[in-house]
């Protein structure tokens, strides 16, 4: 089976990439989603009686009401899908990948199914199957990132690239829209969805490990289709293998230095870095939030309300988001390129190559922020063809903006809490989050529908989130130079 390993790798690695491409982050395709929705007629009755014909329920001159209440929507379900990564994270952690995996398994079936069964009479349903859709997803995503730990020193590189295909898996629902003009039922297309609850279930059992796959892996390590190999050995004692094995691989302190405890959860969570780290997540994330959750009613006032442009332009977004799965590994490629960079410039110092892995995440943290400023000046200029850059950047900056993150959280802290620090991540910027729903009010009621003072409040915000990288790097050089000092 020595041979067959690397194999069944490959094969774990391929299909968790098609898991997360083609389901895990469906949550923010909501735009396409959304112009279905209104066409079907979901929660037409909030509209003024001169909203228009059905064909032309798009207009939203007197949806404000039906823009609302689909916002509440994905307020709600982009909330869970970040606030639920503590609990799920704690039950990964804890309960191991074959018990989290069957939870989003059943939380993704019930929301597809709900949603293939509803109706514009039954839309409230969309209230508790949106955010089951999107915390089944983040599971997925979840377990998968360990994949990384089966492929050494390109294990930045896979965590952002399923981070990549998490954003691009937003494609699912253009392609749902476009077999919708086709003439194929929305009803359908979410039992498709459903029946593929096979393919996760078979992965679960035959491709994943029952407990994590430990980091650094340990020689002959064995899951899913070897269990049946060996005597299981391997399979009960490998996390105790990959800890024993620690101290001699390159992640271990260097010469001359004291090899570090681990520190506690509480001291993590409670860190500068840490606090940093959520700023300069929530704040770029609730820009990519807020864009996704109001682009509907933003396209239609652009196009003057009208719904062809309104069509082409949504159809444009969700083809870019597709292509989210080949920007993310360019992040990763950097981080991986950096850390060996410094690796080389401190070799023989004494220098833990945990210091140079975190250093090269700096510039990560910063191109991130950058293009995340970029996104948001174009996002706010009022202009429909320039919408197409504002398209490119959004795709590239939160496709740095997931993978970057699930990176920095495994160099930066002991990976003993990656998972309850990841989720800790997330739920706290999820609360931030929740602020997309009053702006979104604030801008489709006091200010008329023009956004240019809530973009001028976040951008500004943003420049908040340069301070996080600049921090990094210098904490990453600052243990580089103490290295160097010792004797």
């Amino acid at each position: 089976m020595a041979g067959g390993a690397p194999l069944l790798h490959r094969a774990t690695l391929v299909t968790g990439l098609l898991e997360c491409l083609g389901f895990a982050g469906v949550l923010f395709g909501w735009t396409s989603l959304v112009f279905v929705f209104k066409v079907e007629g979901y929660f037409k009755e909030l509209c003024d009686p001169g909203a228009g014909p059905l064909q032309n329920a798009t207009q939203q001159a007197d949806c404000k009401a039906q823009d609302a209440q689909f916002s509440l929507i994905f307020t709600l379900a982009s909330f869970m899908n970040n606030f639920m990564t503590f609990p799920t994270g704690y039950i990964f952690d804890r309960f191991k990948t074959t018990a989290a995996r069957l939870i989003a398994v059943v939380l993704y079936t019930s929301a597809t199914l709900a949603i293939a069964f509803t109706s514009a009479g039954s839309a409230l349903l969309l209230f508790l199957a949106m955010p089951a859709l999107s915390v089944g997803g983040i599971l997925f995503l979840i377990t998968n990132l360990q994949v990384g730990n089966l492929f050494g020193r390109h294990r930045s590189t896979i965590i952002t690239l399923y981070n990549g295909a998490f954003d691009s898996s937003s494609a699912v629902f253009l392609l749902i829209k476009l077999l919708y003009e086709q003439g194929i039922s929305l009803q359908a297309s979410f039992i498709f969805l459903s029946v593929c609850s096979a393919w996760h279930v078979g992965r679960t059992f035959f491709l994943m490990p029952q407990g994590h796959i430990p980091y650094p892996v340990p020689p002959n390590y064995r899951y899913g289709l070897c269990w049946g190999c060996d005597t299981g050995k391997e399979v009960t004692t490998a996390e105790q293998e990959s800890r024993e094995l620690r101290p001699s691989m390159a992640e271990s302190p260097g010469p001359g230095q004291p090899r570090p405890e681990v520190g506690s959860f509480r001291k993590s969570a409670l860190s500068q870095r840490f606090a940093w780290h959520v700023v300069w997540l929530s704040v770029t994330q609730l820009w990519h939030y807020l864009f996704i959750g109001t682009l509907n009613p933003l396209l239609t006032r652009l196009a003057g309300e009208d719904t062809t442009p309104v069509s082409a332009y949504t159809n444009a977004f969700a083809i870019a988001q597709f292509f989210g799965v080949l920007c993310a590994p360019w992040n990763g490629l950097l981080m991986d390129r950096f850390r060996r960079k410094y690796q080389q410039a401190v070799g023989g110092t004494g220098c833990s190559p945990q210091a140079a892995a975190l250093r090269a995440t700096a510039p990560s943290l910063a191109l991130t922020s950058l293009l995340c400023l970029g996104f948001a000046l174009c996002a706010s200029v009022p202009v429909l063809p320039l919408q197409y850059a504002t398209f490119v950047l959004q795709v590239a900056s939160r496709s740095f903006l997931y993978g970057g993150n699930a990176a920095f959280l495994t160099v930066a802290f002991p990976p003993e809490h990656f998972g309850k620090l990841f989720g800790l991540a997330m739920a706290l910027s999820a609360l931030v989050s929740l602020l997309q729903f009053p702006l979104f009010t604030l801008i489709r009621g006091p200010l008329s529908g023009d956004p240019f003072y809530v973009n001028l409040l976040l951008l500004l915000a943003t420049l908040l989130t340069f301070v996080h990288p600049y921090l990094v790097h210098r904490a990453g050089r600052a243990q580089t130079r103490g290295a160097n000092a010792i004797p």
